[in-house]
């Protein structure tokens, strides 16, 4: 562990290896609400250990903390935020540590563990949390180089129930499917959250994507359960019971097989849809739709706000609700100008610093 203190003992830096404790407790509590940034959620099937920049104020509270992994080739030295690429990725800022006290952390000499590169993304390109460690990166001499990751669409769930949901057409298609599909067979849904998750139901996933449309893909890109290691990475995440209770799955049983599931986080008054997928063999029953909707509908019930589905393929989406929410962004910080500049040409342009960029904003005051 590399500490040091700084700013006439009002700050301590320090750079601690592995996904410390203080994680957790910044999870409980933190500027952009995020609770599920666990030290499971970030060190989910990690090989090797990771690192961790924390940051803490007076009387040793805690202010910020920084998990990073190895990004690239080791040779590099470059680092990233960790955690799944959905949700999000994002470092945990307390809601007191100020611009200033970031900074000071991020210009230290323990800052040297971030790397010459590391990268936050994708996160949310509103999130007060980020933009708090870009004003405070640049005040440090970093260059942020920035590139969009796409928009995410959520869908108003008091909106929807207010409405009635679903629309009475939607119902009666539904209503239809689950009739013709109930004639090869007996449904049943299988609800799993808290203690009810075990390897028998991450094999029930796997096997629905090792039967979908991803299965036919070059590298089996978007499973999240097809291989033993990416289950294997799950179940990680879900020995955390804080973790577990969070995540919940909802699987459609044709007797004994599992055809389609469900798989979201709650966060707060926020569901984000994690993944989804239905066996190939019974797409003409809409099995996927049927999916989407009854996790739609445990959400409203259990009295969610939002459901976040994310960003790209916006059809189904849009005929659920949905609305384009917010922007995703995918940040580089780069120690060295003449390294920004090189790879901003892979990368991204680099962010102006914060301040002039509210500015420029229209209505802005110009002095």
């Amino acid at each position: 562990m590399y500490e040091s203190r700084i700013a006439a003992d009002h700050l301590t830096v320090a750079a601690v290896e592995g996904f410390c404790p203080e994680i957790d407790a910044l999870a409980a509590c933190n500027l952009s609400g995020h609770g599920f940034l666990r030290a499971a959620w970030y060190g989910a099937g990690r090989a090797a250990k990771g690192r961790t920049l924390v940051l803490r104020g007076a009387q040793g509270v805690l202010l910020a903390a920084i998990p990073t992994i190895i990004f690239g080739p080791a040779l590099l030295g470059a680092r990233k935020v960790p955690g799944s690429y959905w949700p999000l990725r994002a470092p945990l800022i307390a809601p007191g540590c100020g611009v200033s006290d970031l900074s000071h952390a991020l210009g230290h000499a323990a800052a040297s563990s971030l790397g010459p590169v590391w990268r936050i993304g994708p996160t949310r390109a509103d999130d007060e949390a980020i933009m708090r460690v870009i004003e405070a990166a640049q005040l440090a001499n970093w260059t942020i180089l920035a590139r969009p990751a796409g928009i995410s669409w959520v869908v108003d769930l008091d909106a929807a129930k207010a409405k009635g949901w679903p629309r009475p057409s939607v119902g009666k298609k539904l209503r239809a499917a689950w009739r013709k599909l109930g004639e090869l067979g007996p449904l049943r849904w299988h609800h799993v959250r808290g203690s009810g998750w075990n390897a028998a139901v991450l094999e029930d996933m796997g096997r629905i994507e090792a039967e979908s449309w991803i299965a036919r893909t070059t590298d089996g890109r978007g499973a999240k359960f097809m291989t033993p290691a990416q289950r294997a990475t799950w179940q990680s995440v879900l020995h955390d019971p804080a973790l577990a209770e969070r995540l919940s799955a909802a699987i459609l049983m044709l007797g004994d097989r599992p055809i389609t599931f469900c798989f979201d986080l709650d966060d707060g008054p926020v569901r984000y849809g994690i993944a989804s997928s239905y066996v190939e063999d019974m797409k003409r029953f809409n099995i996927g739709k049927l999916a989407n909707y009854r996790s739609m509908d445990d959400a409203i019930a259990a009295g969610q706000r939002v459901l976040d589905l994310g960003v790209g393929d916006s059809g189904y989406k849009e005929e659920m609700g949905a609305v384009q929410g917010y922007a995703m962004t995918d940040l580089l910080f780069v120690r060295s100008r003449t390294a920004a500049l090189l790879l901003a040409r892979l990368w991204g342009k680099p962010l102006l610093p914060a301040r002039l960029s509210r500015l420029e904003q229209p209505g802005a005051e110009r002095g």
